[in-house]
């Protein structure tokens, strides 16, 4: 069932009238706190572990310990971790680096039937066989200020790595900032195939803001059967395409800057590429076509935008800041990534 205009205007009137503003952990940024889906939605705003006692590991056997559990946490990171495996963080957790930012290496982060977590100024580098981060049937979760880094190359082809940040199986209330991503092929793929269109359908609302997306391949994101609001988020050197939207997925597309040279900046058409893999025709595999609204004004360069369908996505259920087109790329450059905030 789509959401219609109307229920996000009155869903927005709800909480806004219910809960108060508030940033999380904002000290020394120039960037907003916490903003969009992981603040604004039906069932609270993502804290965390807020009110747990900190606590900070220095190895990775400890880190992966650590994050286990639904007891409020909050845990400080500092350097290099190298885990003998994926990081499954519960409930009401808080994962923070410190300083100039921890870095995971190898080994990715999995969101598995959890709710209210924040991940803020780590590095998820060079994970093989798998995602560098996903989530997986997970309310309320802020990705904010992360790096993620693998390797594009045509040698390696798209399947080498797996996706970046991938959020499907009925995942809500998401807001994914700040954060650089790069040197990558299949980047973030927001719900599974059709085979899973039932699960999928209703959820997915996620807010992708101030996000920098340099040299990659697709999927900046590439969306099935929710709602993403894209805005503020500087693109540069795609290969193939960057935001796609397809299967009845609806996205809510403003304020963004593409340079350099991407082929498509947006498009709704439901072929998947076979640049965008797996396939199971030469020619790429037919879904249906998604949905796209524009906002306030992108600057798609000389990149192509072939919008089939238009939706009634049209404006965001929340407040939230929207930078001046112009000053995007410089804001979105100064912000992103490791170090920026103060923890």
């Amino acid at each position: 069932m789509k959401l219609t205009s109307l229920a996000f205007a009155l869903n927005a009137f709800n909480l806004a009238a219910a809960w108060p503003t508030f940033d999380i952990w904002s000290r020394g940024s120039k960037t907003p706190g916490l903003e969009g889906f992981a603040l604004d939605n039906p069932i609270g705003p993502t804290t965390g572990g807020k009110g747990a006692k900190p606590i900070t590991v220095t190895s990775a056997d400890e880190l992966l310990t650590a994050v286990r559990g639904d007891t409020p946490k909050i845990i400080y990171l500092e350097g290099e971790y190298h885990p003998s495996g994926r990081l499954r963080p519960g409930s009401h957790t808080t994962i923070l680096g410190k300083g100039k930012g921890a870095n995971i290496i190898g080994e990715g982060i999995s969101l598995i039937n959890a709710t209210n977590v924040i991940i803020r100024n780590v590095g998820i580098r060079f994970v093989t066989g798998d995602d560098g981060m996903n989530i997986q049937n997970t309310m309320r979760v802020w990705v904010d200020h992360c790096e993620f880094e693998s390797q594009i190359s045509l040698e390696l082809g798209p399947d080498y790595y797996d996706g970046q940040l991938d959020i499907v199986r009925a995942s809500d209330w998401i807001t994914v900032s700040n954060n650089y991503f790069h040197d990558h092929w299949k980047v973030s793929l927001v719900g599974n195939s059709d085979v899973l269109r039932e699960v999928d359908i209703g959820h997915l609302h996620i807010t992708y803001h101030h996000n920098y997306w340099r040299n990659l391949g697709t999927r900046g994101p590439a969306g099935r059967f929710g709602h993403q609001h894209i805005y503020n988020n500087l693109y540069e050197d795609f290969l193939y395409q960057a935001i796609h939207s397809r299967s009845d997925n609806q996205v809510l597309v403003e304020g963004n800057k593409f340079i350099g040279n991407t082929p498509i900046a947006l498009d709704t058409y439901g072929l998947v590429i076979p640049e965008d893999s797996p396939n199971t025709c030469v020619c790429g595999d037919e879904e249906l076509d998604g949905f796209a609204n524009l906002g306030a004004k992108n600057d798609f360069g000389k990149s192509l935008v072939n919008i089939t369908q238009v939706g009634d996505f049209t404006k965001a259920p929340y407040k939230y800041s929207l930078t001046p087109l112009k000053k995007v790329e410089k804001v979105v450059r100064e912000n992103v990534g490791l170090g920026k905030i103060k923890v």
